[in-house]
């Protein structure tokens, strides 16, 4: 129960600031920041108080101070939304307080070293900030560190603290510096894990994981060869004026649950789907993974297509498939820049589209060329010569179902 109030108060923190139209990576830098400024408060407060507990005031104001204009900055950022000014002040506040801090104690060793803090800017930089920005702010550090060291033969005064009080404050600096940016690397990481995560998956609807490999390892022009495949159509029959009597949701909630049993017979088969346009869909055997049974493998998942179809009603609905396969060899690439797709060109995908639009609903039709690796496998009646456009007269068959093995 704890946990999950704090997982549920630490979310509700990470969006502070958080506009609906912001990228992955700019809501991740704007969380990131939220919660790092509301720990720096929190060890400001904490470091104030025992700089006063330890007889040091003005000391213990500086971190004191540090801790309410964070907070402030904070909340202005959330009325305003004004990320640049919120990151600016933050990351200012975080180069020069420690450096304030440490004159006041009297140098780098009475002050426990304390403008190691400042070290958060440009590493927070690197997260919060363009990664470009990041070398100025780490300049800006290191020209605070030689200014301390020239500046230290005149404040190097003593102060109130006692030796195992600065030695204490030593540990505590590096412990509490360490911390902080291990957190800040372990969110930033994890998140970004998550969101590659995303990207991953996503991209994997969309191609075919040997094609993502390809592209985020050896960008190249994406064209390959095929000596056999098997290609399928798949089309609704009649889906024009069954549109015409549907809404678009109620349409698009129908065909997206037949497609997504199909889907799902893709992944069993081992088979690519290759797009839906509209009411058809296009699935590919044999590309880009070659493999010797892809007609037996793209029959067999039409087999189940057309059962599923005729054994199920769709919002109410009964629906019709046509569906036409065809072999041969084709050319399988990626094109475009932006919304690229995975697609296959050749005579052969043309004869399957045909074989699709000139079937009959509820059969399976197949050409020559797909029925000489099926015909041992699966029920094949000849359906004789079709004239096919642009192919003329073609001979073509219907598959009706599996031939029972003999043991």
């Amino acid at each position: 129960m704890l946990q999950h109030m704090i997982k549920k108060l630490v979310t509700r923190v990470a969006r502070i600031g958080a506009d609906s139209s912001d990228a992955d990576d700019i809501r991740l830098r704007k969380s990131l920041l939220v919660i790092c400024a509301i720990l720096f408060a929190l060890a400001g407060v904490a470091w104030g108080l025992m700089y006063i507990l330890f007889g040091e005031l003005l000391a213990g104001m500086i971190p004191l101070s540090y801790a309410v204009i964070s907070l402030l900055s904070i909340s202005l950022f959330g009325l305003t939304h004004q990320y640049y000014l919120f990151r600016f002040s933050q990351l200012i506040l975080i180069l020069l307080l420690p450096f304030l801090l440490m004159l006041t104690l009297g140098g780098f060793v009475q002050g426990s070293a304390v403008i190691l803090w400042a070290l958060i800017c440009p590493l927070g930089a690197l997260l919060f900030d363009e990664p470009r920005h990041a070398p100025h702010w780490f300049l800006a550090f290191l020209s605070l560190v030689v200014i301390s060291g020239v500046l230290q033969p005149y404040v190097g005064f003593d102060n109130n603290l006692s030796h195992e009080v600065v030695v204490f404050f030593f540990v505590t600096n590096l412990v509490g510096v360490g911390t902080i940016v291990f957190l800040m690397v372990y969110f930033f990481v994890g998140q970004r894990n998550i969101f590659q995560e995303k990207s991953e998956t996503l991209l994997l609807n969309i191609l075919p994981r040997e094609i993502v490999s390809i592209l985020k390892h050896a960008p190249r022009t994406i064209a390959d060869h095929f000596d056999e495949a098997s290609i399928m159509f798949a089309d609704v029959v009649d889906f024009t004026p069954l549109s015409a009597t549907m809404t678009p949701t109620a349409l698009v909630e129908l065909l997206n649950e037949v497609f997504s049993h199909f889907d799902f017979l893709v992944e069993k088969y081992g088979l690519e789907k290759i797009k839906t346009i509209g009411d058809c869909y296009m699935v590919a055997s044999g590309v880009p993974r070659p493999r010797d049974d892809h007609a037996q493998a793209l029959i067999a998942m039409a087999l189940e297509m057309r059962d599923y179809v005729n054994e199920h009603q769709f919002s109410g609905r009964k629906l019709t498939f046509r569906i036409g396969v065809n072999s041969g060899p084709v050319v399988a690439g990626v094109i475009g820049r932006k919304k690229f797709i995975y697609d296959l060109w050749g005579d052969a995908v043309n004869t399957a589209s045909r074989m699709e639009s000139h079937g009959q609903g509820g059969f399976i039709q197949i050409t020559r060329a797909t029925y000489e690796l099926v015909k041992d496998d699966f029920v094949c009646e000849s359906h004789g010569m079709m004239k096919v456009k642009g192919k003329g007269e073609m001979e073509v068959w219907f598959v009706t179902g599996q031939k029972d093995k003999v043991v």
